[in-house]
């Protein structure tokens, strides 16, 4: 593969590929250049991330270079309530350029994780971010930020052992950071297409696909909102693809929070 100086998505919209060897977060850096005005199509790449942004304020810590660490701006032209369509995009994305590089599939864990295993033994291959630039009441900008483990040590901390899992853990081909974000590129594109043709159906066949391998669908759930916790049982995701959450008899739509796997009693 060419070196990150000379990466080119050719045929997609993420025509401007920026690298930083270090950076506090590549979302916080992007967000910034979004409203500057920075074009649909700019990425942000960090070998390393001194405060990588997660989900509620969570940092996400990565070893240097041992992660794929990125950020794209889009500016799709949508109302706000659909901006979590292309969170799950970019998340079947990363999942299928998983699949395709290394021969792992992993699932999907609502909102944005790349999980594999089930039960006790789930463990985190990747978080997805994105973050809305909202302006007179309208969606200008999305930027999605993703960190996905590529080539960790065997051995894993003790605070990250049990529950993250990185690429090399999982298949013996060695990954190339460079490639599995070009392909992650491409296929995001596609679909991010898909999604904005007029009159298409690329927001149903997403969620078609999204609900065969969402992790989170038919398990009993804790979600921790902003102002309260909801036990439940998880039972499909809306057209905007929120979560539908079945509260003994109430049915609620969970736009977003922490989701947490209940474990069987």
């Amino acid at each position: 593969m060419a070196g990150w100086e000379q990466i080119i998505v050719s045929g997609t919209r993420f025509t401007d590929v920026r690298r930083v060897a270090e950076i506090d977060s590549t979302n916080v850096v992007l967000l910034a250049l979004a409203r500057e005005g920075a074009p649909e199509g700019t990425v942000l790449v960090a070998d390393h991330q001194l405060a990588g942004k997660g989900r509620l304020g969570r940092t996400w810590q990565a070893p240097v270079g041992a992660s794929l660490l990125v950020s794209v701006l889009i500016r799709p032209p949508v109302v706000p309530e659909r901006a979590h369509l292309f969170t799950i995009a970019a998340a079947m994305a990363a999942a299928d350029a998983c699949s395709e590089l290394a021969g792992v599939r992993p699932d999907l864990k609502w909102p944005n994780d790349l999980v594999v295993g089930r039960g006790a033994d789930t463990r985190k291959l990747a978080g997805l971010l994105a973050e809305s630039v909202i302006g007179d009441g309208r969606l200008r900008g999305l930027v999605v930020g993703m960190g996905l483990n590529v080539r960790w040590p065997a051995e894993l901390p003790e605070d990250l052992a049990g529950i993250a899992v990185a690429l090399n853990h999982l298949s013996e081909v060695r990954v190339d950071r460079i490639e599995l974000l070009v392909r992650w590129l491409e296929l995001f594109d596609a679909a991010y297409g898909r999604l904005i043709a007029p009159g298409g159906t690329g927001a149903a066949m997403l969620l078609a696909r999204y609900r065969d391998t969402c992790a989170t669908l038919g398990r009993e759930v804790r979600v921790e909102v902003a102002d309260r916790v909801l036990e439940g049982r998880a039972v499909d995701v809306s057209d905007h693809g929120h979560l539908l959450v079945q509260v003994g008899p109430d049915l609620v739509e969970v736009t977003a929070g922490d989701v947490v796997h209940v474990r069987p009693s």
